[in-house]
Parts: C-alpha cells; sequence; structure tokens
C-alpha cells in the first residue's frame, strides 16, 4: 500500500441501545473487552498496525466520553501535525436542515461528511464499525479493492445462522456481492458484512447524492433518508456491479447484545483467538496505571482474566474481572463479566451476569442464576454503572437495575 492515499473513517457515534443499562451513560465503543482493553481499541489498533494514519474518528452520543477515552490518538501513534486522528462532531449551522445535528444512522453520517471527504482527496476511503473485536490486516483489504478496480470492497466474515438474523447477510459469487439483505428474519446464509468497508471516494460521494434526492424529501427534519449503510447504500452500490467481497478468515466477534457480549469473553479467556498478545500486532489502549493483582488465602480462580488491582478472596470461575474488582471472601462469581472497581461483598453470588463499573453487591446477595440460558440475551442478568444491590438482595437470571439504582 506504499504512496496509497487512504483515509478511514471510524464510526464509533451509535447508542448501543441493544446492550439495555450498560450503555445508557456511555457510548458503546468505550466499552470494556477482556479488562484492560476498550471495543474501540480494536479498530484504532487495527489500522496503527496497518499503516493507515488518516483517521476520522466521528462521536455522537456521549461524545465528550469518547474523546476523553482517545487520548488524541496517542496510544496509537495517532497523535500528529498531518493527519493523524480527528475527530468529527455533530455540527449546526453548517450546511441544510437535513445535515445538522446528529446523524439517523451511519451512511446519514457519510452524507452529512462528503464535502470533507471530496476536499480529503483520498484513494480510498475506508468506513469501519467500532464495535467489533477482530484482527485484520487493512492494507490487504485497501490492496485488494484497488487491484480488482471495485467502487466498492465489504470484508464479509462467517457466523452461525441463528445469529445471522442480526447482521448485514450478503450474498457473494465469484468474489463479487450480488446481494444485501438487512436483518432479515429468514437470513439465506451465514455470510455478513463485518462493516468494514473500503469505497472509491468518488462512487462513493456521487451514490450517497444520488440516494438523498431520492430519498430526502420524503425524510423528516434533520434527516437525509440514508438511514444505516446496509439500508439503501449497500444495495445501491451493489446494483451498480463493481462490488466486491474480502473475506475475513479469522476471529470476529460482534459484542452488541448481553448474550454476544458474555459469549465473546468466555470465548477469550483460554484461547487469544489471534487477536491479544500478539507482538507484532499489538492490541494498543490507554492504560489503566493500576498497581498489581492480589490473590489472598481463600481465593480460588479457575478459566478467568484477573486485571490490574483486583484483590480476590473468594471464588472467581470462568468470568472477566476489570481492574480494581474485589471479591470477597466467600463469593462466588461464575460465568460473569465484572467492570471496574465493582465490589462483590462476602457470600455474595454473582452468576451469568454484566456488572458494570463502580458497583456493590453487598453480602449475602445473589444476582443472576448458574442455571440462566447463556445463548439468550434476556436470560443474562445486567447491572449499570454505580448500581448496589442490597444486602440478602435476589436478583433473578435476566434482571436489570439501570444506572445509579439500588
Amino acid at each position: 500500500m506504499p504512496g496509497t492515499r487512504v483515509l478511514a473513517v471510524v464510526q464509533a457515534g451509535g447508542q448501543g441501545n441493544r446492550l439495555d443499562v450498560l450503555t445508557r451513560e456511555r457510548a458503546k465503543p468505550t466499552l470494556p473487552v477482556a479488562g484492560v482493553y476498550q471495543l474501540l481499541d480494536f479498530a484504532l489498533s487495527n489500522l496503527s498496525n496497518s499503516g493507515i494514519s488518516d483517521v476520522w474518528l466521528s462521536v455522537q452520543f456521549h461524545g465528550s466520553d469518547l474523546e476523553a477515552r482517545v487520548s488524541n490518538g496517542r496510544p496509537w501513534d495517532l497523535d500528529r501535525t498531518h493527519g493523524g486522528l480527528r475527530l468529527l462532531m455533530p455540527d449546526e449551522g453548517t450546511g441544510g436542515s437535513d445535515e445538522e445535528g446528529f446523524a439517523r444512522g451511519n451512511a446519514d453520517e457519510l452524507f452529512r461528511v462528503r464535502d470533507q471527504l471530496r476536499a480529503a482527496d483520498p484513494e480510498v476511503v475506508l468506513v469501519m464499525s467500532a464495535d467489533h473485536v477482530y484482527r485484520l490486516d487493512l492494507g490487504e483489504v485497501v490492496h485488494h479493492h484497488l487491484a480488482h478496480g471495485l467502487e466498492c470492497t465489504v470484508v464479509t466474515t462467517e457466523v452461525a445462522l441463528e445469529d445471522a438474523g442480526d447482521h448485514t447477510v450478503v450474498e457473494v459469487d465469484g468474489g463479487r456481492v450480488t446481494a444485501v439483505h438487512h436483518k432479515p428474519d429468514h437470513p439465506p446464509g451465514g455470510t455478513i458484512a463485518a462493516e468494514v468497508i473500503a469505497y472509491a471516494p468518488d462512487a462513493l460521494v456521487a451514490v450517497l447524492e444520488e440516494l438523498h434526492r431520492e430519498l430526502g424529501a420524503d425524510a423528516g427534519p434533520g434527516d437525509s433518508g440514508l438511514g444505516d449503510f446496509a439500508e439503501h447504500l449497500l444495495p445501491r452500490m451493489v446494483e451498480r456491479g463493481r462490488a466486491g467481497a474480502f473475506a475475513l478468515a479469522g476471529y470476529w466477534r460482534d459484542l452488541g447484545q448481553p448474550h454476544y457480549y458474555l459469549r465473546a469473553h468466555r470465548e477469550l479467556l483460554l484461547d487469544d483467538h489471534g487477536v491479544l498478545n500478539d507482538r507484532t500486532w499489538p492490541i494498543m489502549t490507554k492504560d489503566p496505571q493500576r498497581g498489581p493483582a492480589r490473590l489472598l488465602d481463600g481465593a480460588e480462580v479457575v478459566d478467568s482474566l484477573v486485571s490490574p488491582g483486583c484483590v480476590v478472596e473468594g471464588l472467581v470461575e470462568r468470568s472477566v474481572l476489570g481492574p480494581g474488582v474485589r471479591v470477597a471472601p466467600g463469593a462466588r462469581v461464575v460465568d460473569a463479566v465484572l467492570m471496574d472497581d465493582v465490589t462483590v461483598g462476602e457470600r455474595a453470588v454473582v452468576a451469568r451476569a454484566i456488572v458494570a463499573e463502580r458497583c456493590s453487591i453487598l453480602a449475602d446477595a445473589r444476582l443472576g442464576h448458574l442455571d440462566a440460558d447463556l445463548e439468550d440475551s434476556g436470560a443474562i442478568a445486567v447491572v449499570g454503572r454505580e448500581s448496589q444491590v442490597e444486602q440478602g438482595a435476589e436478583l433473578a437470571a435476566g434482571a436489570r437495575l439501570e444506572p445509579g439504582s439500588s
């Protein structure tokens, strides 16, 4: 990819509603992964490791939180005078009534910055989500895109057929994308868009404006009508006949629902899946700056990840403990993810649950159930940040606590 001008647009502005109370007060891309990373780290690390340094990061929902967590791009060597990391903020007073304020989908967001894309004049625009865990050499995607003279190259991955309906399913024939199905009720297969797409800039802008002319008149105020990429943009690119596919062969996971989030963490407990701990392709992050973890007398830790600053005196099994978590004597944490600074009191039980940061599970409380269905989002207990489960309380499988609740 030497000499190729690549502009990456990382879309990190969505609310992540399917994660329920976990994303009420935080941007989804800032959710922790494996204790010490955040979702956004994977997209930015893949870009940095691929040698792509001109990166626009869109921030909308809880944008100030995202801005603080990216530290001006420093962890990924993107704090540069020329190029580097640029934050795309919602604007007012810069365009028509359908171009201001918050975007109404990731294709709508691209329409709003089309003039900036023109001015940047890249050879390739690489558009990607910040919501997934994966490893990908994006230079190979760009090379494939240019070598085959494509207007659009969709990175694809394979998921189980029962999960495909939660994604954008694509049909591929001879390396070309021939059909797009946006979250279909009856998916024709398990090949999905991994939400990394390379575009020819001229074609992208032309299609965005063409779609707006067709759809904008029927859209509401502040809405271009384009919605998400799989609703109109990608199908139109496919209709033009020069949309290709690039298969991602390795690990890729969507963490956008509680059972997906818990499933991915259970997969990473015993195996890095080619994503973590590779010195040739490091996942870089803003260092949490904690001391070492302590496993004290009485602690039993089985098949788990324990982050810096933790203090464990009870049982932890098949679970992830974020920085600063404390598990008291006699407590049990099983099949769970506990985020930063959660405390679990004496004899408390946390099972098949996700607990956001700075929560307290007091002595003798029970959260979740050991037999809850791990493949059912509605069966995973989820607690919002800075909440408290009172002493002796019992919250059943699938319980939800809003942030700040007790």
